[in-house]
């Protein structure tokens, strides 16, 4: 069973910057790809950034420019780096690795950005 963790989160003023990680563990198998959605109370869940163990990164357009997502394959971990944060990117961030076309999540990470 493939276990994901993320760790990270707090709270930040606005303009400030912040990093998460999320590391995926008991695969015998590499994920294929790792990604980072976000989840704002009453609102639907959405994609922040992809990172495929092959191919290209996706970015969400409100994120572009601000955050960047990278991987370590050596340690199954995927970072997001969040810079010039807005309170608008509140939300639980939560991590996701395929796993051989399965999807495993993360419990999420609170990231509060205050005004």
């Amino acid at each position: 069973q493939v276990q994901v963790a993320e760790s990270g989160g707090g709270s930040v003023r606005a303009g400030g910057s912040m990093r998460l990680s999320c590391t995926a563990s008991g695969s015998m198998f590499d994920p294929d790809v790792m990604a980072w959605y976000r989840q704002a109370p009453g609102k639907q869940r959405e994609l922040v950034a992809t990172i495929p163990s092959l191919g290209s990164i996706v970015y969400a357009d409100s994120v572009k420019g601000r955050f960047t997502i990278s991987r370590d394959n050596a340690k199954n971990t995927v970072y997001l780096q969040m810079n010039s944060l807005k309170p608008e990117d509140t939300a639980v961030y939560l991590c996701t690795a395929v796993v051989r076309v399965k999807h495993y999540w993360g419990q999420g990470t609170q990231v509060t950005v205050s005004s």
